[in-house]
């Protein structure tokens, strides 16, 4: 299904009123700390308990003009860094390549104490840390004809082995066509269908836990014109291990009566191996 009207308002502020208020009144970007801390408690509740994994989509998460000068300094398009068979026409920045000071301290104030109080207040995990290396995240971009697969994100960080917890997708498409699709699917854990479908319109982020079965994509082509492509600022957060688990990489998954490709189960062995006896992105 794509969107749920009912849902999505009583998940959504007003307009006029973002969920979390960010100020800049001296020359940095910068939320509240106490104000964080009460926005994710009175969003706890309809955070830890939505199907089919924990997670929350707000409209007007913070200040649109905010996140329109974002899509103004958007960096000029490369090649696509995760483009192949899962994630076909995609690229993401880092921060050697986001030359614009305004956006790496909105990113800052993304990794904040501040805000990861906002984000343990609301999920119930504790400790939670931004990753500095902004492995798989940062900015993301994908061109018309472009997707990402369904899928479950890698558990643990290649270099510092911190255990992966929350996503947050913040969207930059002001004024989305639904025809073009590339809505986030969330899909059930037993991969029969898609639960909810969240459209990626300006200023509508996507909070959820990055569990081993915490499927999700936007799995097929995009529609969008040549001249259009779908943004988003992807943020992950992190806690230290706590008791065994098994890692993996990214966990692809076939559609029921689809011909989305998975990866073979060689793979996920060398991935195990790499994890305990290999060297990280950084050597």
């Amino acid at each position: 299904m794509i969107g749920d009207a009912h849902i999505m308002r009583q998940e959504t502020a007003t307009k006029a009123d973002p969920v979390l208020p960010i100020s800049r009144a001296d020359g940095f970007f910068e939320f509240d700390r106490a104000q964080a801390k009460r926005i994710g408690e009175g969003l706890a509740d309809a955070y830890r308990n939505a199907d089919p994994f924990a997670h929350i989509a707000l409209d007007n998460f913070i200040d649109a003009e905010v996140l329109r000068e974002v899509d103004r300094q958007f960096p000029r398009p490369e090649k696509g860094r995760f483009d192949d068979a899962y994630s076909h026409l995609k690229t993401g920045y880092v921060l050697d390549k986001i030359r614009s000071p305004y956006i790496q301290d909105l990113l800052s104030a993304l990794n904040s104490a501040a805000f990861l109080n906002f984000l343990e207040k609301m999920t119930g995990i504790k400790g939670l840390v931004s990753d500095p290396r902004f492995t798989g995240g940062g900015l993301h971009e994908t061109r018309r004809g472009g997707h990402l697969s369904v899928h479950a994100d890698f558990n643990f960080h290649p270099v510092t082995k911190l255990r992966r917890r929350i996503n947050l997708i913040l969207f930059l498409n002001e004024g989305w066509n639904a025809d073009w699709g590339g809505g986030l699917e969330l899909w059930d854990k037993g991969m029969t269908h898609a639960v909810k479908t969240v459209m990626p319109e300006l200023g509508r982020a996507v909070i959820f836990n990055t569990d081993s079965d915490s499927y999700h994509g936007h799995p097929d082509p995009l529609q969008a014109p040549e001249d259009v492509t779908r943004r988003s600022i992807a943020l992950y957060y992190y806690t230290a291990p706590d008791g065994f688990r098994v890692p993996h990489t990214t966990k692809w998954r076939k559609r029921p009566g689809s011909a989305d490709q998975v990866p073979p189960v060689t793979d996920r062995v060398r991935h195990v191996l790499k994890h305990y006896f290999g060297k990280g992105e950084d050597g």
